[in-house]
C-alpha cells in the first residue's frame, strides 16, 4: 500500500494571456491567446503528485461559487481525494491573472479569496486524513498560522512535512524546526538566508544556513541549472534536462509534486530529485499550470 500524501494549500482559477512582451506601467497592449486553467500552488502540486501515481488527499478552501464547484469536480477527475475540501461562506474562490511573454516568462497577480481563510482549525478538523498520511506538502499561499500548526503537528506525530516556501516570506523558527524538507528556489533561498544563490557553492552556503535553523533536508531549485541537494545521503547538484520552455508557470509546483511521490516510493535523494527535475522539464514545454503536469508514463519513457 502506497504511503498517503496530504497536500495542504491553495486552489485558484488561473486566467492566462499570451503576449509578445509585458506592458510597461500605464501601458495597454494587445495580447494573443487567452486560456483558463485550474491553478494555485497547492492544487498544482496535488495534481502533479496524483498524475505521477501518488495517493493524494487535498485540503483547501474554495468559495461557494462556480469557480469553486468547477475546481472540486476537476480535482476529483484527477483521482484526488476531495473529501477534505472546504467552502467559505463569505469569500470567493481564489483567482490568478497570468501574463506569459514570447520567451515563456510570466508575471502573476493573485487574489487569494477563500485561500486566505484556510485556518489551523480547518486543518485540525481533518484528523482522519492527517493521521493516516506519511507525507505533508504545503506552501505559503495560505495563512502562515496554518503552516505553523502543520509544523507542530509534524513534530508531535512524527510526520514528514515538506514546505515549498512560495511565495517568498520570512518564517518563524517554529516552522523550520518542524520541517523534514524545504524546497526554495534561488530567490526564496536568498530571502530566507541572506545569501545570494548564483551557483553550487552559494547554494551550499544557503543550504547549510537553513540546516542551522533546524531543517533536516534542503533542496534549492535553480531553474535550468537543476537543483542543489543537501540531504541525508547526498549533497550536490542534480542537473535537469534541457528543453525549449514555452511556459514556466508551474514548473516549481510540478517539481514538488513529483518529488513527494518519489520520496513516498522510497527513492534515494539523488534519484528522487532527478525524477522531479525530469517532470518539471516536461511541464515547461506546455501551456498552463495543472494542464502541463506530466503523467507517469511520460516520465518513464524519457
Amino acid at each position: 500500500m502506497k504511503p498517503t500524501i496530504v497536500v495542504i494549500g491553495s486552489s485558484n482559477t488561473d486566467m492566462v494571456l499570451k503576449t509578445q512582451r509585458f506592458p510597461k506601467p500605464g501601458e495597454t497592449i494587445l495580447g494573443g491567446d487567452f486560456f483558463m486553467f485550474q491553478g494555485g500552488k497547492g492544487a498544482n502540486q496535488a495534481v502533479a503528485a496524483a498524475r505521477l501515481g501518488g495517493d493524494v488527499t487535498f485540503i483547501c478552501k474554495v468559495g461557494e461559487d462556480l469557480f469553486g464547484d468547477n475546481a472540486i469536480n476537476h480535482y476529483a477527475k484527477e483521482n484526488i481525494n476531495v473529501s477534505q475540501i472546504l467552502k467559505a461562506e463569505n469569500a470567493p474562490s481564489g483567482v490568478a491573472l497570468i501574463t506569459v511573454n514570447a520567451e515563456g516568462e510570466n508575471e502573476i497577480v493573485v487574489a487569494s479569496g477563500a485561500n486566505a481563510m484556510l485556518s489551523a482549525k480547518d486543518v485540525e478538523n481533518a484528523q482522519d486524513a492527517l493521521s493516516t498520511a506519511e507525507y505533508f506538502l504545503t506552501q505559503l499561499e495560505t495563512p502562515l498560522a496554518t503552516v505553523e500548526y502543520l509544523a507542530k503537528y509534524a513534530i508531535t506525530h512524527q510526520k514528514k512535512l515538506i514546505l515549498n516556501p512560495a511565495p517568498a516570506a520570512t518564517l518563524p523558527s517554529s516552522v523550520y524546526e518542524g520541517l523534514f524538507l524545504i524546497t526554495p528556489n534561488e530567490t526564496e533561498a536568498e530571502l530566507l538566508t541572506g545569501i545570494e544563490v548564483k551557483d553550487e557553492e552559494t547554494a551550499k552556503q544557503a543550504a547549510e544556513t537553513l540546516q542551522a535553523k533546524g531543517v533536516i533536508n534542503i533542496i534549492i531549485t535553480m531553474g535550468s541549472k537543476g537543483a542543489y541537494v543537501c540531504a541525508e545521503d547526498f549533497k550536490g547538484m542534480v542537473e535537469t534536462h534541457k528543453v525549449n520552455a514555452v511556459d514556466t508557470t508551474a514548473a516549481g509546483d510540478v517539481f514538488n509534486g513529483a518529488l513527494v511521490v518519489a520520496l513516498s516510493e522510497d527513492k534515494d535523494w539523488k534519484d528522487a530529485v532527478a525524477f522531479a527535475c525530469k517532470a518539471a522539464a516536461i511541464s515547461v514545454t506546455k501551456m498552463g499550470a495543472q494542464s502541463s503536469a506530466p503523467y507517469r508514463n511520460q516520465i518513464d519513457q524519457q
